[in-house]
């Protein structure tokens, strides 16, 4: 594990606009630098960074972050890939903590496992190009399903000799160490000693999302009784059949620039696929698909499009990771083909542009598509077709509310019709499900609530009311946090002894916020100053907790440019920064304290009109009259009027 230290040094060696420079080409706009987006085609340049904020903005697609999420996102790093890349790049030697003896042990085998592996994929390429047995049987046998020199060499294919330990003899030999050599699965244990175990097998190398094998895929050439056709590496400290696409290297920019990711069952169909230009697709080597596959998927794409044989089997595989797709926020449509075709073949028999247009005309919606099959199924069996409803119900509830509420009444809308089931009974059995895994949540959250506590659930329009107060609020919370990140270390005014964190945090002393994660910004800054640290943007910017990491860059963000011929024009009469930092403030923590009196207002002339006791009422009142004073006094300042 990289140290603190140097984490801290490499975070304090970064500069965005070098960063994003080696990727983008920026050109000066102001105080600002703007370019053509990485991450989506655009003609008109929208992508905008700010180095004195240390952050970048897409104003076409939306995406911002700092250099370290830029890198990956655009390279599709790991948080401590990018700070390697980023400590190469400024010559910052990486000093290493002292971690657990068990920790970096399979650390050191992982590394060890990368190295075999490279040395496999060329040994085994070797044989597929040079070895004379490897042309007559192997490369005979891929030229005939169709696969090109350029294809083999691009996806790194080779063969294992039918010999017992060729490949095992010749890794030996360059010292390879044997446990080693089990642990990847190419050799295996025998009476007789260490033999290869891919014997007489097409070698099909699997990368991960960077480049590096991971493992690899062995088809067998010739039937053999009671010899499975393919063979894979086991799971090691590399890979993890739950957490692998084959093809995502070579397919990752082609799935970004279609926004679109076509998922396959086999090796053979991946590679046929890219030959013929359908780049943009993977496999999932023929099992159920998982969280950590639908994560990587999302990571270049939401639009996903399954493609499986148009047999009953097929169909259930395909439907099998439905539910956890929709959880994932993915868009999952289903491609049936014909009859007896599968990817290989069809693409082959008709060419990309009929294969394409096959696909795009048969995309199937997957949950409607589900719901027309079960309903199929079940016939006319009451009970199996109110099974069919809750469990389409169940489906739909998996979509995520609060990102794609539209998408779920869309859902909703069609299924019922497809049903034949009143519309507003399925909201209800889709709510159900919804409280039910919220419930299911705060249970595992909460392991001591009483089970009436865990029974309660607050209703729907206390929820919204909450909700449409809190975004209210949210507004002028946002402001102050803003104000503090920008201007907390500056003196309030000139020559002055008090900075304007010290007047924020003496001015909301007795005041709270309603968003837990602004407070926690708040909070955070005022520990560090309170420490004698001096707590900047940068130091929030590349703060490692990501969630924090991504609302500090969301206030930070720039929503527009001045143009250089209204700035010039606007020089002589610009406030300073000191001027400008104690006007934010002073508005900020006045919109904030307004925000929450008038919040204390009408909480307490609900009260008042419910309560019927004489001498509670009096101090409702004392109340009423004291908020309302504190409330002109404000307005007065910011010379605002209160209209309700």
């Amino acid at each position: 594990m990289i140290s603190q230290e140097t984490v801290q040094r490499i975070i304090n060696s970064i500069n965005v606009l070098e960063v994003v420079g080696d990727f983008v080409q920026l050109k000066r706009r102001g105080a600002n630098y703007l370019g053509l987006c990485p991450f989506h085609g655009e003609k008109t340049p929208s992508f905008t960074v700010s180095p004195s904020k240390e952050i970048y903005k897409c104003f076409g697609c939306g995406k911002s972050g700092n250099s370290i999420s830029f890198l990956m996102e655009h390279e599709k790093l790991g948080y401590a890939e990018a700070l390697r890349w980023l400590a190469k790049k400024y010559n910052i030697e990486i000093q290493e903590t002292e971690v657990d003896p068990e920790y970096k042990e399979r650390q050191q085998t992982a590394d060890s496992l990368y190295i075999i592996n490279q040395y496999a994929q060329k040994y085994f390429a070797e044989q597929l190009w040079e070895n004379e047995m490897g042309q007559a049987v192997a490369y005979s046998y891929l030229q005939q399903r169709g696969f090109t020199d350029e294809t083999m060499r691009k996806f790194g294919l080779g063969y294992c000799l039918n010999e017992r330990d060729a490949f095992t003899k010749d890794a030996l030999h360059n010292q390879y160490n044997k446990e080693l050599l089990l642990k990847t699965g190419l050799v295996s244990q025998r009476d007789y000693g260490l033999q290869d175990n891919y014997r007489d097998r097409i070698i099909f190398p699997i990368h991960n999302h960077i480049g590096k094998i991971i493992g690899f895929g062995a088809r067998l050439i010739k039937n053999r009784d009671n010899a499975p056709k393919y063979i894979n590496t086991p799971e090691n400290e590399l890979y993890v059949k739950s957490k692998i696409l084959y093809g995502i290297y070579f397919a990752r920019q082609a799935i970004e620039k279609r926004d679109e990711c076509l998922l396959v069952e086999g090796y053979t169909d991946v590679i046929s696929l890219n030959q013929a230009g359908v780049e943009n697709v993977v496999a999932s080597g023929g099992t159920s698909l998982t969280p950590d596959q639908l994560r990587l998927i999302k990571r270049y794409t939401k639009h996903l499009t399954i493609l499986y044989d148009g047999d009953a089997a097929g169909i259930k595989a395909a439907l099998r990771g439905l539910d956890l797709a929709l959880a994932e926020g993915l868009y999952v449509r289903l491609v049936l083909l014909p009859n007896g075709e599968d990817p290989d073949s069809y693409v082959q028999k008709v060419g990309k542009d009929e294969f394409n247009e096959y696909i795009n005309n048969n995309k199937k919606d997957f949950i409607l598509f589900q719901t027309e099959l079960a309903l199929k199924e079940a016939g006319n069996d009451s009970q199996k077709r109110s099974e069919v409803v809750n469990r389409i119900a169940e489906s739909i509830s998996k979509i995520d509310k609060a990102e794609d509420f539209s998408r779920q009444q869309d859902y909703i809308r069609q299924s019922a019709s497809l049903l034949k089931v009143d519309e507003e009974g399925l909201i209800n059995l889709v709510n159900k499900y919804i409280r039910e895994k919220l419930q299911k949540e705060q249970r595992k959250n909460l392991p001591d609530q009483s089970p009436l506590q865990e029974a309660e659930t607050m209703p729907d329009e206390v929820v919204d009311a909450n909700l449409a107060l809190l975004l209210t609020n949210e507004l002028q919370e946002r402001a102050v946090v803003k104000s503090l990140l920008l201007y907390g270390l500056l003196p309030l005014q000139e020559e002055s002894e008090e900075t304007v964190a010290q007047f924020i945090f003496n001015s909301l002393e007795n005041f709270h916020f309603d968003n837990t994660e602004l407070e926690k910004v708040y909070l955070l800054y005022k520990s560090w100053y309170d420490a004698g640290l001096e707590p900047t943007e940068k130091s929030f910017v590349y703060y490692p907790d990501e969630a924090l990491n991504r609302l500090v860059i969301s206030l930070l963000e720039f929503p527009y440019e001045i143009s250089p011929k209204w700035e010039e024009m606007i020089q002589s009469r610009r406030m300073t920064e000191i001027e400008q930092s104690r006007k934010d403030a002073n508005l900020s923590v006045s919109y904030f304290k307004l925000r929450k009196l008038k919040q204390m207002l009408e909480q307490n002339q609900q009260e008042l009109e419910h309560e019927k006791d004489p001498a509670i009422q009096t101090q409702l009142i004392e109340l009423h009259i004291e908020l309302k004073k504190f409330e002109r006094e404000i307005t007065s300042m910011l010379g605002t009027v209160i209209l309700k």
